[in-house]
């Protein structure tokens, strides 16, 4: 189908996906009609600091907001909020709102996301069962928790983990539950997961792995405790889930978009629909840092990297193939832990530093080449070892494990 006559790029979703691709679309001289379709009655925001510094009251919600309302006004971004995609029609080239309301479009910026993934137990609709995906649910949060004195959480992964350490320095009795044998065990190695198991109970969590749950009790409509398959019963007024998300694609896989955990997309982040492009965290897409398997990444970095290859690609302004170098951090206590590369897949890692001093980098390596680094509050080897991961350097161990030496001198030129 030709060019729409005053159709423009639609983007639908309004986190950091979504309001990137706007951003870049004018940075790259779109001069079309630009409009964002949000779920949330906000404007687009960060989401990382909602289990972190937005649950710990040390960043009001203002200071999350990614643009101003007058910068979407001045870059003519029109923002249509509360609303949600309900049908792609990918040959009319229309989209159908829940208001029963249509748009067109000449491009189609799928930037939806995804929803917490639910627990398929009973109790699980009971009052005080919550997750943390969006403003509104940690609100839900904080209104509750002067009611509450304990709080289970069920997930062991970033968020789980970054929710308990919100909750222990609110002075709450936590209670952490995770169903595999420890901590952050899909992204991390044991190094890292003894580190912050330990740092979580040293804090007051009780932290607890190998876990099954059962069910959610409650009473008037409201949870009482959280049942383990061993048949005990943890007492508690709140439950947070944090068990990572299911990417939001409906739509599209109606409309006959390839779906594989996520919506596929190509290099340059379009998808099997002409003129229907997916980012962030509902795409998947072959990466090479995970030695070319097709992955999601959920991630600001993925997010606004993909963002940027979708526009250049909109506005024919040099695109280029999508091949970042992955990014993420975690902020726990006092600790903070960033990360560069992919660990999946890892063969053997090498421990430098001391995890006692609280400054310390995990390095993992596949076949003798450098694939990841996991950094606690050790920002020289974040950044000196990225580009050790770019080059897939084969380092020898004790050279990596020799704090004396800083990584950007084992490089060989």
């Amino acid at each position: 189908m030709s060019m729409i006559v005053g159709a423009g790029t639609i983007i639908v979703g309004g986190g950091h996906a979504g309001a990137q691709a706007a951003i870049a679309l004018r940075q790259n001289g779109y001069s079309g009609p630009v409009t964002i379709i949000g779920r949330e009655q906000l404007l687009p925001y960060e989401r990382p600091p909602l289990s972190k510094e937005y649950m710990s009251g040390e960043k009001e919600f203002e200071r999350l907001y990614i643009r101003p309302r007058a910068f979407w006004d001045e870059k003519q971004v029109q923002l249509v909020l509360g609303r949600t995609v309900e049908v792609v029609e990918p040959v009319g080239k229309t989209v159908k709102l829940d208001d029963g309301s249509s748009r067109v479009y000449n491009s189609l910026i799928w930037a939806a996301g995804g929803d917490p993934r639910m627990l398929a137990i009973s109790g699980a609709d009971l009052l005080g069962v919550h997750h943390v995906r969006t403003r509104l649910d940690v609100d839900s949060i904080l209104t509750e928790l002067p009611r509450v004195n304990k709080v289970v959480v069920i997930g062991g992964g970033y968020i789980g983990l970054e929710a308990a350490a919100a909750l222990s320095k609110m002075s709450k009795e936590v209670v952490l539950l995770e169903a595999l044998p420890r901590v952050l065990a899909r992204v991390a190695g044991p190094e890292l997961s003894r580190f912050f198991e330990a740092e979580h109970r040293a804090h007051g969590v009780d932290l607890r792995t190998s876990v099954v749950v059962d069910a959610f009790e409650g009473n008037d409509c409201r949870m009482t405790g959280v049942r383990l398959g061993d048949g005990s019963v943890i007492e508690a007024q709140m439950a947070i889930v944090g068990i990572g998300i299911s990417p939001t694609v409906g739509p599209l896989d109606v409309a006959g978009a390839k779906i594989a955990n996520g919506v596929k997309v190509d290099e340059y982040c379009r998808t099997s629909l002409k003129d229907i492009y997916a980012i962030g965290d509902c795409a998947a897409h072959a990466n090479a840092f995970a030695g070319g398997a097709t992955i999601r990444l959920e991630s600001v970095q993925n997010a606004n990297d993909q963002a940027n290859v979708v526009a250049k690609v909109i506005c024919a302004s040099d695109p280029k193939p999508y091949n970042m170098t992955p990014w993420f951090w975690s902020s726990q206590y006092d600790l903070k832990l960033q990360t560069v590369g992919l660990s999946a897949g890892y063969d053997a890692t090498v421990l430098r530093g001391n995890p006692i001093t609280r400054s310390f980098s995990v390095i993992y390596l596949k076949e003798g080449k450098v694939i990841a680094l996991d950094c606690v509050n050790m920002v020289k080897d974040y950044v000196q070892g990225r580009k050790i991961v770019e080059l897939g350097a084969v380092i020898a161990k004790e050279k990596l494990r020799d704090t004396s030496s800083a990584l950007k001198d084992l490089i060989e030129v």
